[in-house]
């Protein structure tokens, strides 16, 4: 089965059911239904059977839940209440130890066992947002290697990372160009998939945030957090491969492939140096537009 893409992950309010089912087929990859941030400590509780509720409805995107924080008194009780064969994976807010991450894969892998569902078949994206979060970055990421294949990516969140630090997050983001650099390189030393990039809170502001996903592409991240639905075809555009893109890789790809075939591994490709890392990146686009392709019917 060719993956998902993973372009875009729309957040809703675990505790609105409304808006909760809307983001199940709204056009974004997944869907993240939230029980941190956006829903008060009052209501934490409750929301839990809310959020098992809304993964049983039709929808057209995986199903994710944010659990809250690890030393939280709620995240051990949103782990055991949210296990389940719909669920697709979990999003663990504020990341900062490897004992953390190896604690929440016992509890999920301890509660598969116990409901039959498929052994580390439920995923984990940590997300990184604090100042010992990211000075932590390599040991969680060789974490992540005995975990089985249980975390696939890791996401930003700028949002707390700004506040822990003091920083003022500007619209153009320059400050967080540094973490952002060291999460690529981090993923990829551990052989993670890029990472998912942080939400965008200037509602307003839909040309910066388009220049914004296009930078954020170009420095290496697979898809963006995202909390409105305006911002899902912006997304989607952004983290996938142009028409024109799609076209110079497969002519890229298929001029290669020939001169492979008479014993050359450098050729030029309308006045392109092409060799192998050049062939495959090319074939890296032409996967990823294979992946959106395949899944668009449920994506829409």
């Amino acid at each position: 089965m060719t993956p998902a893409p993973n372009r875009s992950f729309l957040f809703a309010p675990g505790d609105h059911p409304r808006r909760s089912e809307k983001v199940l087929t709204i056009g974004a990859d997944a869907a993240i239904l939230d029980l941190e941030d956006a829903v008060a400590n009052s209501a934490k509780v409750a929301a839990r059977d809310a959020v098992v509720a809304t993964l049983q409805r039709p929808r057209a995107c995986r199903g994710y839940v944010r659990v809250n924080a690890f030393e939280t008194p709620f995240c051990f009780g949103d782990i055991q209440a949210v296990i389940g064969p719909r669920l697709d994976g979990l999003l663990l807010p504020k990341l900062e130890s490897a004992a953390q991450l190896i604690g929440v894969d016992w509890m999920v892998a301890a509660l598969e066992r116990a409901q039959g569902l498929p052994e580390r078949g439920i995923d984990i994206i940590p997300i990184i947002e604090t100042a010992r979060g990211h000075d932590e970055l390599r040991n969680l990421m060789q974490a992540t290697a005995g975990l089985g294949g249980r975390v696939r990516r890791m996401a930003f969140g700028a949002g707390d990372y700004t506040l822990d630090l003091g920083i003022a997050w500007s619209l153009e983001e320059s400050e967080l160009a540094t973490i952002r650099a060291d999460m690529v390189m981090a993923s990829r030393s551990a052989g993670l998939e890029a990472p998912l990039d942080t939400v965008w809170i200037e509602l307003r502001e839909t040309e910066a945030f388009t220049r914004n996903c296009a930078r954020s592409a170009a420095l290496g991240f697979q898809g963006r957090m995202c909390i409105h639905p305006d911002q899902i075809p912006i997304a989607n555009a952004a983290y996938a491969p142009t028409e024109v893109e799609v076209a110079r890789a497969r002519t890229i790809a298929a001029a290669f492939a020939e001169a492979e075939a008479r014993g050359l591994a450098s050729i030029q490709v309308d006045g392109r140096f092409v060799d192998y890392p050049i062939v495959e990146r090319a074939l890296r686009l032409l996967r990823l537009h294979e992946s959106i392709t395949a899944h668009g019917a449920e994506l829409r």
